[in-house]
């Protein structure tokens, strides 16, 4: 399967807040969209964003993008009305970056259906 392309999915229970969500606030690509899902590229790879009649927010990462500079991403789509998620007992910066043993940095935020999204800054190759 290392020869094929991923296809990430995510829920919603709200077809068109999710895509105004993923288009206008994050800024993907629109491939298509129908009553089930809306079809995104984020570099290349494919998210479908999925109609579901019931959904229960993971308390965890659910989907995340690698970035060259978190801080100039944590600023636009703050601009867009995103807020930064704060851990108890994680030493985040002021704009919620934490940052591992390993240097690499990390922000969450929330889509309109409780899903934790992340941006994550590698120290080194962000290709990993």
């Amino acid at each position: 399967m290392s020869e094929r392309a991923l296809i990430g999915f995510v829920p919603t229970l709200d077809l068109e807040r999710a895509r105004d969500f993923y288009a206008e606030i994050v800024g993907l690509t629109l491939i298509e969209s129908n009553e089930y899902a809306c079809v995104f590229d984020s570099g290349g790879t494919m998210l479908r964003v999925t109609a579901v009649g019931e959904h229960v927010a993971a308390p965890y990462t659910v989907l995340g993008w690698a970035v060259d500079d978190i801080e100039g991403d944590i600023a636009l789509l703050s601009s867009r009305g995103i807020e930064f998620l704060r851990y108890d007992g994680m030493d985040q910066n002021s704009t919620g970056v934490w940052t591992t043993q390993g240097k690499d940095r990390i922000a969450w935020f929330l889509d309109p259906d409780s899903n934790v999204l992340s941006l994550t800054q590698f120290a080194e190759d962000a290709s990993r």
